[in-house]
């Protein structure tokens, strides 16, 4: 017999087979048969594995990869800082050098690539690509263009000179070309061209062997810049047509370097320099972890919050769009800050809990309910047989006392022993005995009748 059915046939292949351990238990708590309570078990254990499965592998990474400029430059200083509070937080960074915003777009846009972050100037993304999302924009870059020689005006009085426009990958090249193209310069035209980095510029520029050099932060170091900013042969332009470049170029800003800006005591420069410049974006493939997300625009509001030479208090970061959109993650953070655990525990604590409530939480509910439902269902469905059994049996009762026909009578004689032979094997489980033995008792009840009125 099995362990909580009640079974009157003989016949029964489990009638006698002990339950595996444990089984039983179950059988017993939701009263369901060993076929049920084994499927139940095993969808049980299914979903708890899933969610063990997806609480592991959504637990936010402890290393990632940031790709920046050139060794020295302002990308890669400010990312150093960005590894320092990460790490702080228990997550590892990995610095990468390239040559700037071009080649750090190309990184994370290329599917085999390991980089999770770059630092990418606005104005350079023409790619169709929907990988990307954007954290915000964190600074200005000027794009400053160091000449030798008399007074330039105009950019269009570079036509003919030796110019140089950044290494390929670098934003500083793009810019470069774009604005110089505005001024009928264009590449591979009478004016040469030349693809060197901010060390090799600047030498060039020194020893007189260029005129003029296109020179971003992101590639070339403090160092060099305020090297070519405190020399008195080497000029820095300012752009008398600042608004018509930003209207035509509407990715640029106008930004001012004031009288002294680099040097008060020095008074470097010597008269308010207007330059022009995209901002710099924080930007990430479409896959980095929300938690992170938090952490690393928190980190951006500790190096950018602060006034600068280009920017005021407050001003950045900020969510502002452009060609890549802002993730949701980040309009959030500007929005309303930090979830609620990360804002008051540590991050791998709220990490923890987020994970245990995002995970196990939402189980439990479909869970606890699932399983009640489970044993709910074959409560109904045992009812319902006797139920059944009972309709069968109050309409033939009912058909024989009032018929008068033997031979009809006869009949109604054999449908009795058909619903005694059908209730007989019937398998009810233990709960339904009571209901059961009653449907037996009525039987018995039913028989004496047809044998007094037979």
């Amino acid at each position: 017999m099995p362990h909580n059915n009640i079974h009157t046939s003989s016949t029964d292949p489990h009638a006698h087979t002990p339950q595996p351990l444990g089984l039983g238990s179950i059988m017993d708590l939701f009263d369901i048969g060993r076929g049920v309570a084994i499927s139940v078990l095993a969808g049980t254990l299914l979903i708890i594995v899933a969610a063990v499965f997806y609480f592991i592998h959504s637990a936010p990474p402890t290393t990632i990869t940031i790709t920046t400029g050139q060794e020295g430059s302002s990308f890669q200083k400010n990312a150093l800082k960005y590894a320092a509070i990460l790490e702080k937080n228990g997550v590892k960074v990995k610095v990468l050098t390239s040559q700037g915003s071009l080649e750090n777009l190309q990184r994370l846009e290329d599917p085999n690539s390991t980089v999770d972050v770059g630092m990418v100037q606005d104005g350079i993304h023409n790619s169709t690509s929907d990988q990307l999302i954007s954290l915000g924009s964190i600074s200005y870059q000027p794009v400053l263009i160091f000449y030798r020689g008399k007074h330039i005006d105009i950019l269009s009085e570079l036509e003919g000179k030796k110019v140089s426009i950044g290494p390929a990958g670098s934003g500083a090249r793009t810019f470069a070309l774009n604005i110089l193209e505005l001024n009928g310069i264009k590449e591979h035209g009478s004016t040469p061209l030349l693809d060197l980095d901010a060390n090799e510029a600047a030498k060039a520029l020194q020893d007189n062997k260029i005129d003029v050099a296109f020179i971003m932060s992101e590639t070339a170091s403090t160092d060099i810049l305020h090297q070519l900013l405190r020399s008195k042969e080497i000029h820095l332009y300012s752009f008398g047509q600042v608004n018509a470049y930003t209207r035509k170029l509407n990715y640029l800003n106008a930004l001012d370097l004031a009288k002294g800006g680099i040097d008060l005591g020095l008074n470097i420069p010597d008269h308010d320099v207007n330059l022009v410049g995209p901002t710099v974006e924080l930007v990430a493939k479409k896959t980095l972890h929300p938690a992170l997300s938090d952490l690393l625009l928190e980190a951006a509001t500790q190096i950018h919050n602060h006034p600068g030479m280009y920017q005021k208090r407050g001003e950045f970061p900020n969510a502002s769009e452009h060609e890549i959109p802002i993730s949701e993650d980040a309009s959030r953070y500007y929005k309303s800050g930090k979830t609620f655990l990360y804002r008051f525990l540590p991050f791998w604590l709220a990490s923890l809990l987020s994970r245990i409530f995002l995970v196990f939480v939402p189980m439990l509910v479909i869970l606890i309910p699932s399983l009640k439902s489970v044993p709910a269902f074959f409560r109904w469905r045992s009812q319902m047989k006797i139920h059944q059994r009972y309709r069968e049996l109050l309409t033939m009762e009912q058909a024989f006392l009032v018929e008068k026909d033997p031979l009809r009578k006869s009949q109604l004689s054999k449908e009795f022993d058909r619903i005694e032979k059908a209730v007989n094997r019937m398998e009810v489980k233990a709960a339904f005995a009571d209901q059961y033995y009653g449907l037996r008792g009525h039987i018995d009840y039913v028989r004496n009748i047809i044998e007094n009125q037979g």
